[in-house]
């Protein structure tokens, strides 16, 4: 009876280690620090739901969310979140190493220029004449004279100050600059610990409102694991959409497993941006149409030839190198329902 027991606790514990063996580890890179919007990941972890898929996802900060495609098209990272208009700009010209979208997670952009509510800036027109600060290179920047010429403004009447992204908010509290060329989700938050009203003391111009109808972050994997292991790509996808409509309905319990990952952050802060991310980012119109995760062609068509350009391309990638929805679930299982809470 007794070798009977040895042999099979011997036996489970062989099967429990090929079980471990058999998963799949994806490298995967966040767009920023820890961040409630990035809640997705970290829930989808801590619940398990890419250990259910044979996934063994290792989460890391990130340096941007354009920098999550650099680090993929090196090798170091196999997945990420990130904005598929830096895909854009890699995919014109090395189609072959740039990344894909596989699960679109911020169906609005974040791109914005906000002012003082004391500015005198009522319409887009009224930034000609007025010093607009920008971090040189991202997109809210470079996008800049496409955002002029669709509003039908003078660029030669605009003043670009460039600066570090850390001092766009404190320069335009003191009124250095009349404007702060910004990711909103972002630059709320920042005003928010700066000890700002964001809403009350603040006008906000979104790109998104202003002829610059764009997609921005979401799920983004390399090529090479596409061709490897297609499986653990939908798996991947799986889990991250099963964790999204999770916590649409519940950012308490999302916030526990952001601060299972990183008990460091300002939980209130950050459970604020990740409401922030679903109202202003996430949710929209054609999100409840077409289910979260997907995106509609003929926009990212439209999408790519505003970021073509504002960076000058050289070739305007097709829709089918920027966004594959080969790995999404069936419509019904993408019906995500925000409640705040």
């Amino acid at each position: 009876m007794l070798k009977r027991l040895t042999a099979t606790l011997v036996a489970g514990l062989l099967f429990a280690g090929a079980a471990k063996a058999e998963e799949t580890t994806i490298r995967f890179t966040l767009g920023w620090k820890t961040q409630g919007s990035d809640a997705a990941f970290f829930y989808a972890k801590d619940k398990g739901f890419f250990q259910e898929e044979g996934l063994n996802v290792v989460i890391d900060q990130g340096e941007g969310s354009g920098a999550t495609v650099t680090r993929i098209m090196s090798g170091a990272y196999d997945a990420g979140f990130g904005d598929v208009n830096a895909i854009i700009q890699n995919a014109a010209s090395k189609p072959q190493d740039a990344p894909v979208m596989v699960y679109m997670i911020w169906n609005q952009p974040p791109f914005a220029i906000v002012t003082k509510a004391t500015s005198g800036i009522n319409s887009a027109k009224d930034f000609e004449g007025r010093t607009l600060g920008g971090a040189q290179g991202t997109p809210t920047t470079r996008l800049l004279p496409v955002f002029a010429h669709k509003n039908g403004l003078d660029m030669a009447k605009i003043k670009l100050s460039n600066m570090a992204p850390n001092l766009q908010e404190p320069m335009l509290i003191k009124g250095d600059i009349d404007a702060a060329l910004v990711f909103n989700i972002t630059s709320y938050f920042n005003l928010v610990l700066n000890r700002q009203d964001p809403d009350k003391d603040f006008k906000w111009f979104a790109f998104g409102d202003h002829g610059l109808d764009l997609y921005s972050n979401g799920l983004m994997v390399s090529r090479k694991l596409i061709a490897a292991n297609p499986k653990a790509v939908a798996g991947l996808v799986r889990a991250t959409n099963k964790a999204m409509i999770a916590i649409a309905k519940d950012q308490n319990a999302a916030m526990e497993s952001v601060i299972n990952y990183d008990n460091l952050v300002n939980a209130a802060v950050e459970k604020r941006r990740l409401q922030f991310s679903f109202d202003k980012l996430i949710v929209s119109p054609e999100m409840k149409e077409i289910g979260v995760g997907d995106i509609k062609d003929d926009r990212m068509t439209r999408a790519i030839g505003m970021v073509v350009e504002g960076y000058q391309l050289g070739r305007a990638p097709a829709t089918t190198e920027v966004f594959s929805r080969e790995f999404l679930p069936p419509r019904a299982e993408r019906e995500l329902v925000y409640t705040a809470n």
